[in-house]
Protein backbone atom coordinates (compact mmCIF):
# COMPACT_ATOMS: atom_id res chain seq x y z
CA UNK A 1 0.00 0.00 0.00
CA UNK A 2 1.26 3.47 -0.86
CA UNK A 3 2.05 5.80 2.04
CA UNK A 4 0.79 9.37 2.45
CA UNK A 5 3.77 10.92 0.64
CA UNK A 6 3.36 8.61 -2.36
CA UNK A 7 -0.39 9.19 -2.57
CA UNK A 8 -0.24 12.98 -2.20
CA UNK A 9 2.76 13.33 -4.53
CA UNK A 10 0.99 11.34 -7.26
CA UNK A 11 -1.95 13.72 -6.97
CA UNK A 12 0.23 16.82 -6.65
CA UNK A 13 2.23 15.87 -9.77
CA UNK A 14 -0.74 16.91 -11.91
CA UNK A 15 -1.83 19.79 -9.67
CA UNK A 16 0.80 22.53 -9.76
CA UNK A 17 -1.16 25.21 -11.60
CA UNK A 18 -2.84 27.66 -9.17
CA UNK A 19 -6.01 27.90 -11.30
CA UNK A 20 -6.28 24.11 -11.35
CA UNK A 21 -5.93 23.90 -7.58
CA UNK A 22 -8.51 26.68 -7.15
CA UNK A 23 -10.99 24.86 -9.36
CA UNK A 24 -10.42 21.73 -7.29
CA UNK A 25 -11.26 23.60 -4.09
CA UNK A 26 -14.69 24.21 -5.67
CA UNK A 27 -15.19 21.09 -7.80
CA UNK A 28 -14.07 18.36 -5.39
CA UNK A 29 -16.36 19.42 -2.50
CA UNK A 30 -19.27 19.70 -4.95
CA UNK A 31 -18.58 16.17 -6.23
CA UNK A 32 -18.21 14.81 -2.70
CA UNK A 33 -21.48 16.45 -1.64
CA UNK A 34 -23.28 15.09 -4.71
CA UNK A 35 -22.14 11.54 -3.96
CA UNK A 36 -23.02 11.84 -0.27
CA UNK A 37 -26.48 13.21 -1.14
CA UNK A 38 -27.03 10.31 -3.53
CA UNK A 39 -25.90 7.76 -0.93
CA UNK A 40 -28.01 9.45 1.77
CA UNK A 41 -31.25 8.92 -0.11
CA UNK A 42 -31.44 5.34 1.18
CA UNK A 43 -31.64 4.44 4.85
CA UNK A 44 -31.74 1.27 6.87
CA UNK A 45 -33.58 1.61 10.16
CA UNK A 46 -32.71 -0.40 13.23
CA UNK A 47 -34.42 -0.47 16.60
CA UNK A 48 -32.54 -1.16 19.79
CA UNK A 49 -35.10 -1.16 22.54
CA UNK A 50 -36.33 2.42 22.91
CA UNK A 51 -33.72 3.70 20.45
CA UNK A 52 -33.95 3.78 16.69
CA UNK A 53 -30.99 4.19 14.42
CA UNK A 54 -30.92 5.05 10.73
CA UNK A 55 -27.84 4.08 8.74
CA UNK A 56 -27.18 5.27 5.18
CA UNK A 57 -24.76 4.00 2.57
CA UNK A 58 -23.16 7.48 2.84
CA UNK A 59 -22.37 6.88 6.52
CA UNK A 60 -20.81 3.49 5.74
CA UNK A 61 -18.78 5.00 2.87
CA UNK A 62 -17.60 7.78 5.19
CA UNK A 63 -16.44 5.26 7.79
CA UNK A 64 -14.57 3.26 5.14
CA UNK A 65 -12.92 6.38 3.70
CA UNK A 66 -11.93 7.55 7.18
CA UNK A 67 -10.47 4.13 8.03
CA UNK A 68 -8.31 4.42 4.91
CA UNK A 69 -7.32 8.02 5.72
CA UNK A 70 -6.29 6.98 9.24
CA UNK A 71 -3.93 4.38 7.75
CA UNK A 72 -2.28 7.23 5.83
CA UNK A 73 -2.12 10.17 8.27
CA UNK A 74 -3.86 10.66 11.62
CA UNK A 75 -4.06 14.48 11.73
CA UNK A 76 -5.35 14.77 8.17
CA UNK A 77 -7.84 11.96 8.87
CA UNK A 78 -9.22 13.79 11.91
CA UNK A 79 -9.69 16.94 9.81
CA UNK A 80 -11.31 14.87 7.06
CA UNK A 81 -13.62 13.38 9.67
CA UNK A 82 -14.82 16.86 10.59
CA UNK A 83 -15.27 17.85 6.95
CA UNK A 84 -17.11 14.63 6.08
CA UNK A 85 -19.35 14.92 9.13
CA UNK A 86 -20.47 18.38 8.00
CA UNK A 87 -20.96 17.03 4.46
CA UNK A 88 -22.98 14.11 5.81
CA UNK A 89 -25.15 16.51 7.79
CA UNK A 90 -25.80 18.72 4.73
CA UNK A 91 -26.60 15.65 2.67
CA UNK A 92 -29.07 14.47 5.32
CA UNK A 93 -30.88 17.80 4.92
CA UNK A 94 -30.88 17.62 1.11
CA UNK A 95 -31.57 13.90 0.54
CA UNK A 96 -35.26 13.95 1.59
CA UNK A 97 -36.07 16.80 -0.80
CA UNK A 98 -38.35 15.84 -3.72
CA UNK A 99 -35.68 16.48 -6.37
CA UNK A 100 -32.62 15.24 -4.48
CA UNK A 101 -31.69 12.75 -7.21
CA UNK A 102 -31.69 15.48 -9.85
CA UNK A 103 -29.82 17.77 -7.46
CA UNK A 104 -27.14 15.14 -6.82
CA UNK A 105 -26.72 14.43 -10.53
CA UNK A 106 -26.59 18.14 -11.38
CA UNK A 107 -24.00 18.83 -8.68
CA UNK A 108 -21.95 15.85 -9.85
CA UNK A 109 -21.89 17.13 -13.45
CA UNK A 110 -21.11 20.71 -12.41
CA UNK A 111 -18.31 19.51 -10.13
CA UNK A 112 -16.69 17.51 -12.91
CA UNK A 113 -16.97 20.36 -15.41
CA UNK A 114 -15.13 22.58 -12.92
CA UNK A 115 -12.50 19.85 -12.47
CA UNK A 116 -11.88 19.50 -16.19
CA UNK A 117 -11.61 23.27 -16.62
CA UNK A 118 -8.84 23.15 -14.03
CA UNK A 119 -7.02 20.42 -15.91
CA UNK A 120 -7.26 22.51 -19.08
CA UNK A 121 -5.13 25.11 -17.27
CA UNK A 122 -2.83 22.41 -15.89
CA UNK A 123 -2.28 20.82 -19.31
CA UNK A 124 -2.19 17.43 -17.57
CA UNK A 125 -4.64 14.59 -17.25
CA UNK A 126 -6.47 14.03 -13.94
CA UNK A 127 -4.65 11.82 -11.42
CA UNK A 128 -7.35 9.13 -11.40
CA UNK A 129 -6.69 8.28 -15.06
CA UNK A 130 -3.64 6.24 -14.02
CA UNK A 131 -4.72 5.27 -10.50
CA UNK A 132 -8.36 4.97 -9.39
CA UNK A 133 -7.37 5.32 -5.72
CA UNK A 134 -6.77 9.00 -6.52
CA UNK A 135 -10.56 9.51 -6.35
CA UNK A 136 -10.21 9.10 -2.57
CA UNK A 137 -7.01 11.13 -2.45
CA UNK A 138 -8.50 14.26 -4.06
CA UNK A 139 -10.36 15.43 -0.94
CA UNK A 140 -7.41 14.44 1.26
CA UNK A 141 -5.05 16.41 -1.01
CA UNK A 142 -7.17 19.52 -0.55
CA UNK A 143 -7.13 19.05 3.22
CA UNK A 144 -3.35 18.67 3.05
CA UNK A 145 -3.16 21.90 1.02
CA UNK A 146 -5.13 23.66 3.79
CA UNK A 147 -2.71 22.27 6.37
CA UNK A 148 0.26 23.43 4.28
CA UNK A 149 -1.23 26.92 3.84
CA UNK A 150 -1.60 27.13 7.63
CA UNK A 151 2.06 26.19 8.08
CA UNK A 152 1.26 22.72 9.38
CA UNK A 153 2.97 19.49 8.30
CA UNK A 154 5.98 21.30 6.77
CA UNK A 155 8.06 18.12 6.40
CA UNK A 156 5.20 16.35 4.63
CA UNK A 157 4.75 19.35 2.33
CA UNK A 158 8.46 19.44 1.47
CA UNK A 159 8.63 15.71 0.76
CA UNK A 160 5.41 15.66 -1.28
CA UNK A 161 6.50 18.64 -3.39
CA UNK A 162 9.93 17.14 -4.05
CA UNK A 163 8.53 13.77 -5.16
CA UNK A 164 5.72 15.42 -7.16
CA UNK A 165 8.16 17.64 -9.05
CA UNK A 166 10.23 14.61 -9.99
CA UNK A 167 7.10 12.72 -11.13
CA UNK A 168 5.93 15.71 -13.16
CA UNK A 169 9.37 16.06 -14.75
CA UNK A 170 9.32 12.37 -15.72
CA UNK A 171 5.78 12.79 -17.11
CA UNK A 172 6.85 15.82 -19.18
CA UNK A 173 9.87 13.91 -20.51
CA UNK A 174 7.66 11.01 -21.64
CA UNK A 175 5.17 13.43 -23.18
CA UNK A 176 7.86 15.23 -25.17
CA UNK A 177 9.17 11.93 -26.56
CA UNK A 178 5.70 11.00 -27.88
Amino acid sequence: MKNIEEQLSSYKSVHFNKKNIQTHFVGVPIIVLSIVVLLSRFTWGFSLGDYSLNITPAFIAMLLALAYYFTLHTRLAVAMGLYLTVTLYLAALLAPLPYSLELAIGLFIIGWIIQFVGHYYEKAKPAFVDDLSQFLIGPLFLMAEVFFALGLEKTLEKNVSKIAQRKRHDFEQLKSKS
